[in-house]
Order: C-alpha cells, then structure tokens, then sequence
C-alpha cells in the first residue's frame, strides 16, 4: 500500500525533527514503519519506536512489523519478549515503552519515533532519549493526536519557525488522511463534544482551562423530570467516606436520552449505608450500579468485605470497568453526552438534582493543567466521578475490556 498524500509529504521532507499533529486514523502507524525502514534499510542502524506502555508497543505495532519484514525479505529473527527485530543487514528495530523512562539509557540511535507524543512525559524526551540521537546525529518522528498545548504543541511549534532549520511541523484531519470516509468522520461528530472531536478528529490543540463540563448549559441540560417507578433504575457510584455520592439515572424507552433522575451524598459512610439508602428510594425496583472500578479491591465498610461484594449481597447488578478509564476520557464521555459536536444532548438532569448542577456548573480545571480541581470543602469531583463511571461506561470514548458481576435477591 503506497503512502498517501500527506504522509509522503511528511516522509519526503529532508527535516531531521518531524512534528505530526494528526487525527485519528491517519494512518500514524504506516507512516512511522514506513520512516523506520527507510533508515534500517542501512547496514548496522538501530532504531526504536517508543509509546506510552510495552503493551502499547506490542499492540500497535509488534504484529505489524513482523509482517512487513517477512513480506520484504529483510528479517533474520525476532525476539517476542524484548519486541526487537535483527534484519539481515545487521540493523535493529527496538519496539520500547516509555512508562519506565530510565530503562531507555546507554543506546546511540539512527532514528526514534515517539508515537503518541503528546502522552508522554516531556523528560522521556529531552532528559532519556535526545542525547541517544547526538552520537549518530540520529532523526526522530513525532507523531500524535494532540492533547492541549504541553511539550508536544510546543516542539510542533518549533517546527512551524524558519529559524528551526533542523525541525518542521504539520497539522493533518482525519479525513486529510484519507483513510476514513467523510460519513464515518460525521459520525463522530455526532457522538463526541466539540473539543474532543476537534482535538481526536481535527487534530487541534484544544486548551484545558475553565470549566470542566462545558457541554453542560442550564438553559438546555436542565429539565423537569421525575423518578419514573415503572422504568429501570441505573446508578453511578463513588466509594468515598465522606462523601458516599451515587447518581441515579432512567433511560427514556422510546430515544434512548439518559435523565439523571436523582442524587446521593452521605457524609461519615460506608458502601452498606448506601445500599441500604438505595433500596429504601428505590423498593422494588431492578437497579444497575456502574461503580468506581476499584470496588473490586476497595472497602468501604468494616468486615473485609470488598465494596463490590456488598453491592453484590443487596441484589444489585454491578457493570465496570476492569481498569479505571483515563480521566480525561470519562470527562469527555460527559461532555459528548452532555452535548455532542453537532448539537445532540444525549444526558438531561433533573432540576431537583442541586448538587450536579452546581458541580457541572462550577468544576473547574486545576491551573496550568488538564487535571481538574480536587479536594477542599467543596469538593465537586465526588458527585462528578459518579457520573462519569456510568456515562463513560454506556458512551465510551475509547473501549475498554468490562466487567459485570449479578447476583440477585437476598
């Protein structure tokens, strides 16, 4: 498969230092093999691919490249553990994970791509990996969706100087990749908010700063809506002694839009208390809890019992993630249902639920970062995380492996 146009304008450049800001699907993976063989075709070259975990190594590019080497002739062998391929002309192709940034020292490099840049670490780059390049007066890619303006929106800016003679920069959509049709690219504007489809789709350099939950405005998302006793209840969870914060949700039968219905705050707690407070609002009723996923270590109340087996011992079926969703994906999850890129509100709240309101009206994002603000007295991340844990769960941004455990009646 040739390259596209834009990924050959960017191979084709003579810059040592490549900066690629792309959306999805543009093709990252091809481009970066694709710069990788150009170097390792020299005899004795080493080269690496470094992104943000080993796992992430091996499953974005491990399969990939032995394929493409095998296709080609140029493979001697291939080590399944250190995910490193010897060619037949003695070079080296290292796939690294840059979660343990020390363990990338002590190697002169002919060429690096950093493959989801602008999740890594700034250090993995200017302190671990730039002086790998000095001996051989090596190259590197960078490639990556955006996240904010960190270290990789400055290095693209490098390369949009003329004084940079050494970097260049460029800036491509999804559909500039050509890899994805323009209905598929409307698609995801349907479903995700403006920032994250700008920054996931256009790749732009959406800054993090104000409010948290922009998609929330109270003029459209606050609606005048009661528990309905004949539909099913569903619950968002945070385990947390002070406070306890559950967020109930119906989901209308005819268009799917979720209504969150009613809210929980019990200060001094535990996950029995809860439970019970539950089933006193709701008798009768099939209840769905999408709880913070650490229930399945986490105790909240005395006897060893994880939080998880107790909601489990009041009937309650439990959906949850296997691993905790990234932040920033569970916030966007809100946010895209909370109004998505084209107008969609997906997520309307009760007028009665005071709580949420103020939370969505007044979280914030901690300053100079994409974090947001997190304890004191008025702390709104409880009631939030609550809500996020269920609506990442039914809309999420990226997938996730799940978890359900059910057990009914006590």
């Amino acid at each position: 498969m040739p390259l596209t146009s834009a990924q050959k304008t960017i191979s084709e450049s003579d810059a040592r230092f490549k900066v690629v800001a792309a959306g999805r699907r543009f093709g990252k993976s091809f481009l970066s093999l694709s710069l990788m063989a150009k170097v390792a075709r020299y005899p004795y070259s080493q080269v690496w691919y470094v992104t943000t975990t080993y796992s992430a190594a091996k499953n974005i590019m491990w399969s990939y490249l032995k394929e493409k080497l095998q296709r080609f002739g140029w493979a001697k062998s291939f080590h399944e553990v250190a995910l490193q391929a010897n060619l037949v002309n003695g070079s080296v192709i290292s796939l690294k994970g840059a979660n343990n940034p020390d363990s990338l020292r002590g190697i002169g490099l002919n060429y690096l791509v950093m493959d989801e840049a602008a999740y890594l670490e700034e250090r993995v780059w200017t302190e671990v990996l730039r002086p790998t390049l000095s001996d051989k007066q090596g190259g590197a890619l960078f490639i990556s969706s955006p996240s904010g303006r960190n270290w990789f929106y400055d290095l693209w800016i490098d390369g949009q100087e003329d004084d940079e003679e050494d970097w260049e920069s460029w800036q491509f959509t999804t559909l500039e990749g050509g890899n994805v049709p323009p209905e598929e690219v409307e698609a995801a504007r349907r479903n995700l908010d403006t920032r994250t489809f700008e920054q996931e789709y256009e790749a732009e350099f959406v800054t993090y700063t104000g409010l948290v939950y922009y998609g929330f405005d109270y003029r459209e998302s606050v609606v005048d809506k009661d528990y309905d006793p004949d539909l099913p209840v569903m619950i968002g969870m945070d385990f947390n002694i002070d406070p306890m914060t559950a967020t109930i949700f119906q989901e209308d039968e005819n268009d799917g839009t979720l209504f969150l219905v009613d809210e929980i705050e019990i200060f001094g707690s535990n996950t029995d208390e809860m439970a019970e407070e539950i089933l006193c609002r709701y008798p009768e009723t099939y209840i769905t809890v999408f709880p913070d996923p650490a229930c399945v270590q986490s105790r909240t109340s005395a006897g060893g019992r994880t939080d998880l087996s107790i909601l489990q011992s009041y009937g309650f079926k439990c959906k949850f993630r296997r691993k905790h969703p990234l932040i920033r994906d569970r916030i966007n999850s809100v946010n895209s249902a909370l109004c998505a890129a084209d107008g969609t509100r997906r997520l309307l709240i009760s007028k009665t639920c005071k709580r949420v309101i103020n939370a969505f009206e007044r979280h914030s994002y901690k300053k100079g970062t994409n974090l947001p603000e997190k304890g004191g007295e008025s702390d709104l991340s409880h009631i939030t995380d609550s809500v996020g844990y269920l609506v990442e769960y039914l809309y999420p941004i990226n997938k996730q492996e799940l978890g359900t455990a059910e057990i009914f009646g006590v």
